[in-house]
């Protein structure tokens, strides 16, 4: 058993996607979550910027916690740091692109897909190579779609702002008629039910936090270091206004919000 906490971040309260779905499934672990809210959103911001502020966070976890593994809760850390953040340490480190992926492959039946993300992830590449990697010959069609992760930053959820914005970003998947359509943000899944009213009933919407939850009990299963014994809360930290995290976080996420602490960098 190892009892070392879980490290996940995020530029803000999309990640807590990721977190509600490891809550769920492992609730015997020990998580401490870091929100960047100080300096979202990162999907805007160049790439570089964006992957100092993940190694800034993770040495952090590392360093302060002495996490076991580091999930990174975020489509465009996970595009633009990855590969470096792994660098950083031996121990585990999760992105939500490939987990994302693999389920929306599953998930077509038309071989006809689609993903939305942030400028930054999208501009990336990176779900172009995953998706290229996995099936070539598969239909891919990607958008990108600022200002979504704004609304929720707000708590702006359902609203017709969100929606016109929505019928103009989505055009491009609408038009493609994809089947499944990956939500390559993790903010985005709380703007599901807009983007299903847009995008129809008939394409199957994947968010990547769940079978990035799945990843992370594989690995803990076969490296033996799953926590056993009575769960404990976790621990949320937040760069920006901790009081609204706490007030949005817990309708997003759920009571286990609680306090939440004030992260600072390193």
């Amino acid at each position: 058993m190892d009892d070392r906490p879980i490290g996940v971040f995020d530029s803000g309260f999309g990640g807590l996607t990721v977190a509600r779905a490891l809550i769920d499934l492992l609730p015997a672990e020990r998580f401490v979550y870091v929100g960047d809210t100080g300096r979202y959103p990162w999907g805007s911001k160049p790439l570089e910027d964006v992957r100092g502020y993940a190694i800034e966070i993770s040495e952090w976890l590392l360093a302060q916690h002495d996490v076991k593994m580091i999930v990174v809760a975020c489509n465009t850390a996970s595009a633009a740091a990855l590969d470096d953040l792994r660098a950083l340490t031996d121990r585990p480190v999760i992105g939500v692109i490939d987990a994302g992926v693999r389920s929306l492959l599953r998930a077509s039946g038309s071989r006809n897909i689609g993903v939305i993300g942030t400028v930054g992830t999208v501009s990336s590449g990176a779900y172009q190579h995953a998706v290229a990697a996995l099936d070539p010959d598969i239909r891919l069609t990607c958008a990108a779609c600022p200002g979504f992760v704004e609304f929720v930053e707000r708590g702006e959820l359902v609203s017709d702002q969100v929606r016109v914005l929505a019928q103009r970003l989505l055009a491009p998947i609408v038009d493609a008629k994809v089947d499944a359509l990956l939500l390559g943000c993790t903010h985005y899944p709380f703007l599901a039910r807009t983007i299903r009213e847009v995008v129809g009933e008939q394409c199957t919407l994947i968010s990547s936090a769940d079978e990035t939850a799945f990843q992370v009990r594989r690995i803990l299963e076969s490296t033996e270091n799953a926590r056993r014994g009575a769960p404990e809360p976790p621990q949320f930290l937040s760069s920006g206004n901790r009081h609204e995290f706490e007030r949005l976080g817990a309708m997003l996420l759920g009571p286990e919000i609680g306090h939440v602490g004030a992260w600072e960098g390193k």
